[in-house]
């Protein structure tokens, strides 16, 4: 059964970085797609970033061109380094594996779903 340990949220001010980072284990990581979710209060978890086994990238529209989704597979990690943060990137961010196919964007498609990390913008 994989099992997702996420690192790395924080406070920092508007305009800051934070690298978050995923430790996978239990599956087959080299094989498995991943992605990033985050989730404010009172809202719907939404998909951020995804990264499949070949490498190809997706990001929502929200956060492309300030997040970097990579994966490393001889560690067995994934990393989200978010640049540029505004308030509203202010969520709990959660990292999913176990991906069926389909679209990434929807939290159905994922098996696996670590506990969280999160990071707080200030303005």
């Amino acid at each position: 059964q994989v099992r997702l340990v996420e690192s790395g949220g924080g406070s920092v001010q508007a305009g800051g970085s934070l690298k978050l980072s995923c430790a996978y284990s239990g599956g087959n990581f080299a094989r498995d797609g991943i992605a990033w979710y985050r989730q404010a209060p009172g809202q719907d978890r939404e998909g951020v970033a995804f990264i499949g086994r070949t490498w190809n990238t997706a990001y929502s529209d929200s956060v492309k061109g300030r997040f970097t989704i990579l994966r490393d597979n001889g560690e067995n990690t994934a990393s989200l380094q978010m640049n540029s943060l505004k308030g509203d990137d202010t969520a709990m961010y959660y990292c999913a594996a176990g991906w069926k196919e389909g679209r990434w964007s929807r939290p159905d498609n994922f098996d696996a779903w670590g506990q969280g990390t999160q990071v707080t913008v200030s303005s």
